[in-house]
């Protein structure tokens, strides 16, 4: 699948900007220094720019159907209103301001735009507008000189594959292999199996077990799921399914025949209540969001800016009240909070497991399972990857509407119910195997292995 990105289209911008007062802009932040400066006799307040500058957003929404609209030297883009960088706006002096917008194309490239403002607390017009960043990457950087004024320099920007992203396509081999202990009596085992969809193909599949299997398919979520019956004989034995993967990078997307209901329910590990809309309302309305797309990146943000990626305690259930009240967790911490807060507010949201495949390296080991979620606005579902974006801070921007193709996913969705099933009941997200004997929980070793293919394309 080939994808064309407006990057391909744009001329590295190369306005100057020069300022008379002494201020820091480094990218995106842009902010004033703490020396003292001369204050408008009408004082501008930084509430004042975030005000002036979605106002002049919302009146060029207005005659553009819908999209801000932005004349490049080679294109123009149709963008929605992603987020305001509130932290960044900044009163450079009298009747002149600076604010950072993120802006998204229907496509999910996230451009983030610099303004150059000048007027009043009551009326401010857009003097200049510049392409600062796409997906993360910067075009430019900002450069002091001696004499004390800043300047606009074109940078070539660092491969997001020293921080685990391949773009594009990736292509690999998977094993996911499970070594069954010792079985003191007759046990069930069930595992995930990888399916094809519009980011994913299957070229191959290669299951190999000690003992005849059959696939369930489970119905909520359509999962395909391997199940077999086990005795004492199979002890030590290998249960192994081999994968041979074409992926695409992933990015916003239609689907038909959508049933957006189940996407907007209460389940035992992210139930919906009070505590759980109380807090999005709140961070809504703090971040002036006022739109699906705004106030899902109000929510994406205030998980970044309040969780810490640890595996302590009870981790790794994906609880969203453990998530609340910890304000910690590994990947399924992290988006079951996001669900949960998503859905009280009334958007739809899904979790999707598998696992990430080292971009630094073309084989061996993969460490563990990794999830991820979705959201749906604009009549499309929208790819976030908090937990990464949360250890990557450079990347944030990029993980709010990508998944990178170095992944495999492996199943869909919580509160899992299938027949035959466990006998502790649904299953809270299937990534590991599942081990019954007695009908009682057995961990079993489970390890994760690649090769990439030497035609990949980045």
């Amino acid at each position: 699948m080939k994808r064309s990105h407006f990057s391909k289209s744009i001329r590295i911008l190369k306005a100057t900007c020069f300022f008379t007062l002494i201020i820091y802009l480094t990218g995106c932040n842009a902010k004033a220094d703490k020396q003292p400066q001369k204050t408008p006799k009408s004082k501008v307040t930084v509430e004042d720019v975030d005000r002036g500058i979605r106002a002049h957003i919302n009146k060029e929404v207005a005659v553009s159907n819908g999209y801000f609209r932005y004349e490049g030297d080679t294109a123009t883009f149709d963008l929605k209103l992603v987020r305001v960088h509130t932290e960044y706006l900044s009163v450079l002096g009298p009747n002149e301001f600076f604010a950072c917008v993120d802006l998204a194309t229907s496509e999910g490239d996230v451009y983030d735009v610099d303004f150059f403002l000048k007027g009043t607390a009551d009326s401010m017009i857009v003097t200049q507008t510049n392409l600062h960043k796409l997906n993360g990457k910067p075009y430019y950087t900002w450069k002091q000189a001696k004499d004390k004024t800043w300047s606009t320099v074109p940078v070539k920007s660092a491969s997001n594959e020293l921080l685990g992203v391949i773009e594009g396509q990736d292509r690999f081999s998977f094993t996911y292999k499970v070594t069954l202990p010792e079985l003191t009596n007759n046990a069930k085992l069930w595992l995930p199996l990888a399916q094809n969809d519009r980011f994913q193909q299957i070229e191959s599949k290669q299951i190999n077990a000690p003992v005849g299997y059959k696939i369930i398919k489970e119905v909520d979520f359509g999962n395909e799921i391997l199940f077999m019956e086990l005795t004492p004989a199979h002890s030590g034995s290998i249960v192994s399914v081999s994968y041979e993967v074409i992926r695409e990078e992933k990015y916003p997307y239609r689907e038909d025949h959508l049933n957006l209901d189940q996407y907007l329910t209460s389940t035992p590990l992210i139930p919906l209540t009070d505590r759980f809309s109380t807090i999005a309302n709140e961070v809504i309305t703090e971040r002036n969001a006022n739109t699906p797309l705004t106030e899902a990146r109000a929510l994406y943000d205030y998980i970044i800016d309040n969780m810490r990626y640890a595996k302590q305690g009870t981790y790794g259930t994906g609880d969203a009240n453990y998530a609340c009240d910890s304000k910690s967790g590994n990947c399924t911490e992290f988006h079951s909070f996001f669900i949960a807060l998503a859905r009280s507010v009334g958007i739809p949201a899904r979790f999707a497991v598998g696992a990430s495949i080292p971009s630094e390296r073309n084989e061996g080991g993969v460490n563990g399972y990794h999830c991820w979620a979705e959201f749906y606005a604009d009549g499309k579902w929208w790819p976030v990857d908090i937990s990464e974006a949360n250890k990557y801070t450079p990347l944030a921007t990029y993980y709010f509407g990508h998944h990178p193709a170095n992944r495999i996913e492996l199943s869909q969705g919580r509160n899992l119910q299938f027949s035959p099933g466990p006998a502790s009941g649904p299953v809270p997200f299937l990534a590991y195997p599942i081990l019954e004997v007695n009908e009682e929980p057995v961990n079993v070793k489970t390890t994760f292995s690649f090769e990439r293919k030497s035609d990949s394309s980045n």
